[in-house]
C-alpha cells in the first residue's frame, strides 16, 4: 500500500511539475506568432467604397481606435479604471503613419490581418481584436479603401502607446482556444438584401457582429461558426462600465426574457436611436447604430425570428 501511495505521489508530482512548466512557458513566451499567409491583394479605390468603409468602421472600429482628438490613433481599452481579465490593452494606432500606423502595412497585409488575425510580423491579434472571416470581399475592400483614403481622422498621428500587457488568461486562451482563422478559399459574397433573413444574418454575424456581444461569453464565441457560440444571441455577456457589470440583452424571441413581446418598430427604435420601448435610453455599452439603415435593422429582426429561443433572464446588474 505504501508503495502504491508513493508511486501515486510521484505521478501527481510529475503532473503538477508539467503543468507548472507549461504555465511558465505560456506566461513568458506570450502571444504566439505564425507564418504570414501569402496573398495577392490590391484595394480598389472609389468614392462609394470609401464611404461604405467609413460607415462600417464607424460601427465596429471607432469605439476602440478613436483617440480624444478624433483621430484613429488608438486608446486604452482595458487597464486602470477599466479593468479586464485580459490585462492592460491598448487599441492600435490605425492612422496612416508610416511606422506606427497602417502606413507600414500593404493592402494584402491588411486583408490578412482582418481575415485571419495574423499581423504583418506574424503575431496573432488576441481576441479583443475582431476578425472578419465571413465579411464579403466587397465590404473588406471598402474598409481597406477607407483606411487608404484622405479622411482627416486617418491622417498620420505619431501617437505611440505602451506595450500591451496581456494577462495569463489572454495568453492561455491564445494557445488553446483562439487561433488564426483560415483565409477564404473562394469568393465571399454578401446575400441579396431581398432575402431579409440571410441578409440579416450577414449583418449581425459578419458585418457588425452583434452576436459576439449578445451571446454568453466572449471566450466561448465561435468566430468561424457563430451559431455554435454558447448562448447564441441569448445575452449575458458581461461588460465592466466602471460602476458595476452590465450584461448584454437576450435578443432571442423568448416571450418572457427576450424580444418575443417586442414589435419590429420598437426594435428599430432601440437599434438605431438607442431607446427602449418606454423611450428610455438603453444602457451602455449598447450604443445607437444610426449608421444602419432601417431596412438593415429590419433584416436583423427577420433573422432573429428564426433562431432558437433561449429563456435567459438578464437583470440590470446580474445575469441569471
Amino acid at each position: 500500500m505504501k508503495k502504491v501511495l508513493k508511486i501515486t505521489g510521484y505521478i501527481l508530482g510529475g503532473i503538477l511539475s508539467l503543468l507548472l512548466l507549461g504555465a511558465l512557458y505560456i506566461n513568458f513566451t506570450g502571444i504566439p506568432s505564425y507564418d504570414v499567409p501569402s496573398l495577392n491583394y490590391h484595394v480598389q479605390m472609389d468614392s462609394q467604397s470609401i464611404a461604405e468603409g467609413k460607415r462600417i468602421a464607424s460601427m465596429v472600429c471607432f469605439d476602440c481606435h478613436r483617440g480624444e482628438n478624433g483621430r484613429l490613433e488608438g486608446n486604452m481599452m482595458f487597464g486602470p479604471g477599466n479593468p479586464s481579465a485580459f490585462g492592460e490593452v491598448y487599441a492600435a494606432n490605425i492612422t496612416q503613419h508610416k511606422t506606427l500606423g497602417t502606413g507600414r502595412y500593404s493592402d494584402a497585409e491588411l486583408a490578412v490581418l482582418l481575415r485571419t488575425g495574423i499581423k504583418r510580423n506574424g503575431q496573432y491579434a488576441p481576441p479583443w481584436m475582431p476578425k472578419f472571416p465571413h465579411l464579403s470581399d466587397q465590404d473588406l475592400n471598402s474598409i481597406i479603401a477607407y483606411l487608404r483614403s484622405d479622411a482627416p481622422e486617418l491622417q498620420a498621428s505619431d501617437k505611440q502607446h505602451p506595450e500591451n500587457k496581456p494577462s495569463f488568461l489572454a495568453k492561455l486562451l491564445c494557445r488553446v482556444a483562439f487561433k488564426p482563422l483560415p483565409l477564404p478559399e473562394g469568393a465571399v459574397n454578401a446575400p441579396d438584401p431581398s432575402d431579409r433573413v440571410a441578409f440579416g444574418k450577414y449583418i449581425s454575424t459578419a458585418k457588425v457582429e452583434c452576436y459576439s456581444c449578445h451571446s454568453l461569453d466572449f471566450a466561448k464565441v465561435d468566430v468561424m461558426y457563430p451559431e455554435q457560440s454558447e448562448g447564441y444571441f441569448g445575452g449575458g455577456n458581461g461588460f465592466d462600465e466602471g460602476h458595476g457589470i452590465i450584461y448584454s440583452a437576450n435578443l432571442t424571441m423568448d416571450e418572457e426574457t427576450g424580444l418575443g413581446s417586442w414589435t419590429e418598430e420598437q426594435f428599430v427604435q432601440a437599434v438605431r436611436y438607442g431607446l427602449d420601448r418606454n423611450n428610455q435610453p438603453l444602457r451602455q455599452p449598447m450604443k445607437p447604430f444610426g449608421a444602419l439603415t432601417v431596412d438593415e435593422v429590419k433584416a436583423i429582426w427577420a433573422y432573429l425570428q428564426t433562431i432558437p429561443k433561449l429563456n435567459h433572464a438578464i437583470d440590470r446588474g446580474t445575469a441569471q
